[in-house]
């Protein structure tokens, strides 16, 4: 018998921690997997009330679906450091969590969860206060730019499509500058290739913009196709789309629209290859 997969949550008790949970369970119920609720204190001495913390959120967690088995996890340290310690001492294949979007910091937004996010290889589906819809993640938005590593994702969303019957929405920059176009056609037919080899719908298309401005025209997709996850990687450690200077953390993680945002780290390999939940 196969060992479980297993999803990690951190939570800070807070309402987006609540709708994190909320996604945890589906995907969990979905992939038939385990949920792992984390809590990390500062200090020792801070261990023993938040035990009682963690265990009042599984029995929460547990409402969502009562046939996903739920795990306390409590660490001390930092949560920079101890969010990918625990998913790499339990074996987790992904990790939901919650940002306050535009409205603060208490937990973790913007270049914050840029760093948990580099601390590790497990990718990271980011959260804002909407619960997922009952059919899942059945609209996914995969923008694919002319940075080497955009292929890489198309392994994880053909996973995640096959699991919610999802449609895939792959979206490109318009270039003007024939090479620049070609590599982007190149994507567009990897793709095509890869998501109808493997029965999983796709639709294409090109944005109005180049790349200068594509960041926004990925939002105003998402919105339009009213997708339920936006699939991006996070490159050049600051920056999600590698050659764009913009405040990402505004334009994609805390979009107004709320849709859910996975991002992966780029793997040594370059091809579509690496990632899975299979």
């Amino acid at each position: 018998m196969s060992e479980k997969k297993k999803i990690l949550v951190p939570t800070d008790f807070t309402k987006v921690a609540d709708c994190a949970m909320n996604h945890a369970a589906k995907l969990a119920e979905t992939m038939d997997a385990e949920m792992h609720i984390v809590h990390i204190v500062p200090k020792s001495t801070d261990l023993e009330e938040a035990r009682g913390k963690v265990q009042m959120e599984v029995e929460r967690a547990k409402r969502w679906s009562d046939r996903v088995k739920v795990k306390p996890q409590l660490r001390v340290g930092s949560v920079y450091e101890e969010i990918g310690n625990t998913a790499s001492e339990i074996g987790a294949e992904l990790i939901i969590m919650g940002t306050h979007g535009m409205r603060g910091m208490q937990f973790i937004t913007g270049s914050r969860a840029l760093r948990v996010i580099t601390n590790g290889l497990v990718p990271f589906i980011v959260v804002q206060e909407r619960n997922i819809r009952e059919d899942g993640y059945s609209k996914i938005v995969v923008p694919m730019d002319l940075q080497r590593e955009t292929r890489q994702k198309v392994a994880l969303v053909a996973d995640i499509a096959r699991y919610f019957n999802s449609k895939v929405y792959v979206i490109t920059p318009r270039e003007t500058d024939e090479f620049l176009r070609k590599q982007l056609e190149n994507n567009i037919r990897f793709a095509e290739q890869y998501f109808g080899e493997r029965n999983v719908e796709m639709e294409a298309a090109i944005a109005e913009v180049d790349s200068s401005k594509f960041v926004d025209a990925v939002i105003r997709h998402a919105r339009q196709v009213d997708a339920d996850l936006i699939a991006i990687m996070n490159l050049a450690k600051g920056n999600i789309f590698g050659v764009l200077g913009v405040p990402y953390e505004q334009e994609i993680i805390t979009n107004e629209a709320m849709i859910p945002v996975m991002l992966l780290n780029p793997r040594e390999s370059t091809t579509g290859g690496g990632w899975s939940f299979q």
